[in-house]
């Protein structure tokens, strides 16, 4: 039988020369240390470290862009468990790292890929935007199944769409929907401990409930960020937080609880602790006077614990018209609102 890359030959013949369209800004840059903001075949020349020159300068162009043909809205799922995240990181398997190498193995062309976010290790996704900027001639058809032939099973590209010039992957984003998961129930379950939190202690769900409603709407979520965030406001914007249960007939009293997210933009381990802390309500540990307080006085203490990452999973990213940058407009009315609070993120 045929292996999966073989197969994509017949799709996509592979690139005759090496050829970069990074604009030479990827060496020498070590990026061990950057964290959240919520491997192939390749050779070692193509395997080291860089910097993303959205973190460096937000910049729109390469110095290289004259050799790119082509921009693709990649929609990549993958499962978290065996990433370090989705940036590439000095020394670890990361989702972007494997995507890069795996695409220079195929099409013998070094890229710099740029995603609409960073996600913990062990954090999943469904449909993660990365853009690719290539100089390769593909159809989209090909590019699809051909690059998957060339992936491991745990990442693949789930849909590939053409994008203009003008099109910013981060600043064009104008909301993001989080999926958390959790088994409640006193036995442990091996088929849901990769994607689900596994609790047991029995938990009041319509409390929970109670408590997301809080959360929807303009707040300063100082209490909901990790102590390493560097994000300069805590001013967000859900759209939405709500549970839903359902009974697993299998296991007697079993549980599965979805809580669903949705917002403009998220802070470091935001849905996280969002998440450890309904859990802290359902449990009886916290109360609807404590998320108050966690978000009129941006109070850490008075909110839950950071939720394990295999529950997490980013299940969509929604786009305004390319260039338009609605996404950024609405940072910046977020920042505003901040500088009338008196700082927001000032508060820990």
């Amino acid at each position: 039988m045929a292996t999966r890359a073989a197969q994509a030959e017949a799709l996509a013949p592979a690139a005759p020369e090496l050829s970069d369209t990074t604009g030479g800004r990827d060496a020498g840059i070590d990026r061990s240390g950057v964290a959240e903001s919520e491997g192939g075949g390749a050779s070692a020349a193509v395997d080291r470290p860089h910097s993303d020159p959205y973190d460096a300068d937000d910049a729109d162009t390469d110095a290289d862009e004259g050799a790119i043909r082509h921009r693709w809205l990649l929609r990549v799922c993958f499962r978290g468990a065996g990433f370090s995240g989705y940036q590439r990181q000095e020394g670890q398997r990361t989702v972007q790292g494997t995507l890069e190498e795996s695409w220079a193995a195929w099409q013998n062309e070094r890229v710099l890929l740029r995603g609409s976010s960073r996600t913990d290790a062990g954090v999943h996704a469904r449909a993660l935007p990365v853009l690719l900027r290539t100089a390769r001639t593909l159809p989209a058809k090909a590019l699809l199944l051909g690059w998957n032939a060339h992936l491991p099973d745990d990442v693949a590209i789930a849909a590939v769409e053409a994008v203009p010039e003008a099109f910013h992957i981060r600043n064009d984003a104008i909301g993001k929907r989080y999926l958390y998961r959790i088994w409640n129930a006193r036995p442990r379950s091996p088929r849901h401990a990769v994607d689900h939190w596994h609790v047991g202690a029995s938990l009041d769900v319509p409390a929970m409930a109670e408590a997301a409603a809080l959360l929807a709407g303009d707040h300063d979520f100082s209490a909901f960020r990790a102590a390493g965030c560097q994000s300069p406001t805590t001013w967000r914007t859900l759209r939405g937080v709500s549970l839903q249960a359902h009974a697993d007939e299998a296991v007697a009293g079993a549980r599965v609880i979805v809580l669903t997210v949705e917002g403009n933009a998220f802070l470091q381990h935001m849905v996280r602790i969002i998440a450890g802390t309904l859990v802290a309500v359902g449990r009886g540990q916290r109360c609807l006077a404590d998320v108050k307080r966690a978000l009129a006085e941006g109070d850490r203490r008075a909110a839950g614990q950071t939720a394990p990452p295999n529950g997490l999973e980013l299940d969509a990213v929604a786009y305004g018209p390319p260039g338009a940058r609605q996404g950024l407009e609405h940072k910046a009315l977020l920042a505003r609102m901040a500088a009338l609070d008196g700082g927001g993120s000032s508060r820990r």
